[in-house]
Formats: structure tokens, C-alpha cells, sequence
């Protein structure tokens, strides 16, 4: 395998995302709580582009094509993404060389020959080489709608940071390799969160660009736990959740909630009470976060705080929820958030009855 600091893909960050559904009208209004703005139509495909900031998520209704055999497979679900690239003919041969299945089904998000490689659970992985404004694929596919701004602001968010897999267990390994082979990622994180009653592993891994990052999670408790229920309910492997950034989560937390945005349940209000001793001196507004449920991890040693504050909105797209985050200088995922983000999604499992606490 080649050195892990090179791109021989010329990796350059998330692209897309797809998504599709049996019917319209589920994944829409989620997209508008979020900020998002349908901004074109595709010229000649069922396809829509929604867009925030640099975020550009696309809504593939076009019958006969992978988008729509998947929907029938899982329903409302995310059945593609879209890596940039700085050559994608060049990209999709070496896939193919290092082992990368095609995919043969027609993509029906284009009109120009965009490649793809089968990824997690049959979901496509476009190789897109246009991407500047102007220049883009959207530029040559769509039609932007009229009166609309093609940049909107939405509630602030601006680019994907991570897109996590859940997988099933035994398969983490298997994953990992995939994108390690492919694309040359590197695992930068390991993480064994222990709940209660059931537990989960979970390996983040990065591409050479550092803009790419895929963390992969695993059951591992014998309990129908988080990771279980999650494929249960999506009928396979998949995308888990996707993070947006931003530069000030307070003030995008109320543009969500004003915009129709559901939380996850709040984590307990012993998390805010030991938020000081766990990041003495980390400078941020402890009760603005605790009347908003966000979350604080990162390191405040040597005077120096690099931080991350996060919070997740609940189920939106079948199991597939979103994670809103802001990084200062920190480049976890909320390793110190991972065990009461666990809990409390653990507590709403029991609540549903999908845990039996009495066992």
C-alpha cells in the first residue's frame, strides 16, 4: 500500500450527498428545518439540488437507476455521495486497479460521464473532477430555479465535516481496509463507548486531503443496542449521520430550532455541573449551552483551549440523523461527549422499549 500521506486520487473533500425515497415529501421538509434551499432541477432527470453554504445535498427521484432500487431496498435513505477529485477518469481507473467494484446501473445524476465505485451497503462514490463555480456539474446539468440565491446562508452552516457508516458486526475491519485500499485513508481514532446495558466500537478514519472524514461504528454488545437498530431499521449497512460546521453554534442552534430542527434528547444536567472540572477553564457560556442541550469536548492543557462544541438532531431520514458542530482548533469527534452522547440515546432506546432495562 502506498505511503499514507499521499493522495493518489487526488482527494479534495466531500462533494455531495444523494438521497432518495420511494415517494416525495419526507426527505423535503427535513432539508428546509435544516436551512437548505432547493435551488435547481436537474434538465432532464427527476433530480433535485439543495444547498447551504458549501453543503450541496441532491434528491434523486429518477425511476430505473441505483437511487431508485435502493429507495426500494431501505426507503427514505442516503444512496450516494460525492468525492472531488482533481482527475476523476484517472481517479476511477486506479479504483478499479486496487480492487473497486463499478457501478453498473446507470447513476441518473448526470448528463456527463460522472464515475462511481460501489460503496457502503451498494450506496455509489461519484469521482466528480468539476467543482469550480461555473464549471461545476451543476452548472452543466441543472437549471437553477428562478429568483433564487444559488448560495444561500441557510442557518449558517458551510461545508460537511464527517459522514459516519454504522456497519454490521464483524464488517468494521472489512471497511476499513476498503477505504485504506481505494483512497488511502489512515485511521486517525479508536473509540470502545461502554453504555449501561450495550456498547459500541468505532474506528474514524481520514483521507490523505484531511477534508474526507468516515468514521465507522460497530455493535458490540449482544443487546439490540444503537449500532443493531440502526441496521434493522435501514435493512442493511449505511450512512449513520453527516456533520455540517459552522463558525458560531449558538446562533445556528436557534436558527435550527426556529426553522423546525428536532434534538436529540438533552444529555443530564449533572454534564453541565461537571462541564468545569473536566475542561477547567474552558472559557465558553455553560448555561447558553444547557438551555440548548450543546455539547463541549476538546483539551484546555496549557492554557491553550482547543475545543469542539456539538449537538445531533434526532431521527430525520429513516434511522439517518445529523450532527451540527464547531470546531476551535479542536479535531476530534467528541471523544469526551461519546459516553453521555451514548446514554442518552441509550435512555430514549428503554423509553421506546427497544432495551429492556428489567433484563
Amino acid at each position: 500500500m502506498a505511503d499514507l500521506f499521499e493522495n493518489p486520487m487526488g482527494l479534495c473533500g466531500f462533494e455531495f450527498v444523494e438521497f432518495t425515497a420511494p415517494e416525495r415529501g419526507v426527505i423535503e421538509p427535513v432539508f428546509q428545518a435544516m436551512g437548505f434551499t432547493h435551488i435547481a432541477n436537474h434538465r432532464s432527470k427527476d433530480v433535485e439540488l439543495w444547498r447551504q453554504g458549501g453543503i450541496n445535498f441532491l434528491i434523486n427521484y429518477e425511476p430505473d437507476t441505483q437511487a431508485a432500487f435502493f429507495a426500494k431496498e431501505h426507503g427514505p435513505s442516503a444512496c450516494g455521495m460525492g468525492f472531488r477529485v482533481k482527475d476523476a477518469a484517472q481517479a476511477y481507473d486506479e479504483c478499479l486497479e486496487r480492487g473497486a467494484e463499478p457501478v453498473m446501473t446507470e447513476p441518473g445524476i448526470s448528463e456527463l460521464v460522472i464515475p462511481a465505485v460501489k460503496g457502503i451497503g451498494g450506496a455509489s462514490v461519484y469521482l466528480i473532477d468539476r467543482f469550480e463555480d461555473g464549471k461545476s456539474i451543476y452548472d452543466i446539468d441543472f437549471n437553477y430555479l428562478d429568483g433564487v440565491d444559488i448560495h444561500p446562508e441557510g442557518c449558517g452552516f458551510n461545508v460537511i465535516d464527517h459522514l459516519t457508516h454504522n456497519v454490521y458486526k464483524g464488517r468494521m475491519d472489512y471497511w476499513a481496509k476498503y477505504y485504506e485500499d481505494l483512497f488511502n485513508f489512515r485511521e486517525i481514532r479508536y473509540f470502545d463507548i461502554k453504555g449501561e446495558y450495550t456498547g459500541l466500537v468505532s474506528r474514524a478514519m481520514t483521507a490523505p486531503d484531511g477534508l474526507i472524514r468516515i468514521p465507522l461504528n460497530e455493535e458490540k454488545s449482544d443487546a439490540v443496542g444503537q449500532i443493531e437498530e440502526y441496521l434493522r431499521e435501514y435493512k442493511g449497512e449505511g450512512i449513520q449521520h453527516i456533520a455540517f460546521s459552522c463558525d458560531n453554534l449558538i446562533e445556528c442552534w436557534d436558527r435550527l430550532k426556529k426553522a423546525g430542527t428536532e434534538f436529540m434528547t438533552a444529555p443530564p444536567e449533572t454534564y453541565y455541573a461537571m462541564l468545569e472540572d473536566r475542561l477547567p477553564g474552558h472559557g465558553e457560556p455553560t448555561e447558553e449551552f444547557k438551555k440548548r442541550g450543546i455539547l463541549l469536548d476538546g483539551t484546555t492543557e496549557g492554557g491553550q483551549p482547543r475545543l469542539l462544541l456539538q449537538i445531533f438532531s434526532g431521527k430525520a431520514i429513516g434511522p439517518i440523523f445529523f450532527e451540527f458542530i464547531q470546531r476551535k482548533e479542536d479535531e476530534g469527534f467528541g471523544e469526551g461527549n461519546f459516553k453521555a452522547l451514548f446514554e442518552s440515546i441509550e435512555r430514549d432506546q428503554i423509553e421506546r422499549g427497544v432495551i429492556n432495562a428489567a433484563e
